[in-house]
């Protein structure tokens, strides 16, 4: 900074209150630059993979591939057609999108619970003093997650198997006679699934959010007298709260997109059909093989699921922060 001219005490201050302005101003625009250098490729990426196909999904499914041409069946090539909302209409009017949506639901309904449940009693187990080197069941319990879901959906299609599973031929040899390829069972039996696949996952957030709250806590709980299960139930638990929040808030979204277990699933059970979740059916209608198809129809059933998810997912925070 240049040195400041012979001047009179108030004019000085004025004079080097603007000079420090002016540096503050400087070290702002100099931090600001630093900031967005750091997120470009975040934002570069984040926009090119996730708003884009939403802009284009939008756009897509107010359009329908329509064949090109005069004539009772048209003839020619398709050409996309501005069809307004005539493919949400037809989504909203689809008896087998509903019967859909309400299979995930159920799905969810016992699925959910018993994950969050099992992934907190992991998570409150490995923050105990009763296990050690919790790093090696840390990564036992998260492994499942890291099997990509389509292996994991056909390790699992082997192990219901009748002809060749364990768990089938274990079960027959207790009396017991369960095909879980029923049409009763077959929820179940995916459930089964995801929560293998995504307890462990679930189980980390609960151990970030266990392991961020402060040790003087817990040690001023045990100074009153407070019991083990005191210390869970009085402080542990209500603390998790958040967590739990997010890790339903994920399980809702990912419940309404399930995908691999009913497709796999379907490989052996065709009497599913190609609409036995929303997912399978906005995937096959996109490949031709449900009439309307086409990448219009397609996208509107992606976009109302993504609206049944959202809506669903607020009234539970909803309800979450009213209960709280």
């Amino acid at each position: 900074m240049p040195p400041v001219p012979e001047l009179d005490d108030n004019t000085r201050d004025k004079e080097l209150e603007k000079r420090n302005r002016a540096a503050i101003r400087a070290r702002r625009r100099r931090e600001a630059r630093f900031g967005w250098a750091f997120l470009a490729p975040f934002a570069l990426f984040f926009t090119v993979s996730f708003l884009i196909p939403i802009l284009v999904s939008i756009k897509s499914s107010f359009f329908k591939a329509k064949p090109k041409g005069g004539g009772l069946y048209g003839g020619g090539e398709t050409v996309d057609t501005f069809v307004g909302l005539e493919n949400y209409e037809e989504v909203v009017m689809n008896a087998r999108f509903w019967k859909g949506i309400g299979r995930v639901l159920l799905f969810g309904a016992f699925q959910i619970p018993v994950m969050i449940l099992g992934a907190l009693a992991l998570a409150l187990l490995l923050d105990s003093l009763l296990v050690k080197r919790i790093g090696a069941y840390r990564l036992g319990f998260f492994l499942p997650y890291a099997i990509p879901g389509i292996i994991a959906a056909m390790v699992w299609l082997y192990l219901y198997n009748p002809q060749m599973s364990p768990i089938v031929y274990g079960l027959q040899q207790l009396g017991l006679d369960v095909n879980f390829f029923s049409r009763n069972v077959i929820l179940a039996s995916m459930a089964n699934m995801t929560t293998w696949t995504f307890t462990g996952y679930n189980m980390l957030i609960f151990l970030a959010a266990l392991h961020s709250v402060p040790s003087e806590l817990y040690e001023a709980a045990r100074i009153d007298g407070a019991s083990g299960w005191q210390v869970v139930s009085k402080i542990k638990i209500p603390l998790l709260r958040p967590a739990a929040l997010l890790a339903v808030l994920l399980s809702i979204i990912g419940t309404i997109q399930l995908f691999n277990e009913p497709t796999v699933m379907y490989t052996q059970n065709t009497w599913m059909g190609a609409d036995y979740t929303p997912m399978m059916m906005a995937y096959n209608t996109m490949m031709g093989q449900i009439s309307p198809s086409g990448a219009g129809p397609a996208s509107a059933i992606s976009i109302v699921m993504a609206a049944i998810a959202a809506v669903l997912a607020a009234v539970y925070a909803f309800v979450q922060r009213r209960t709280d």
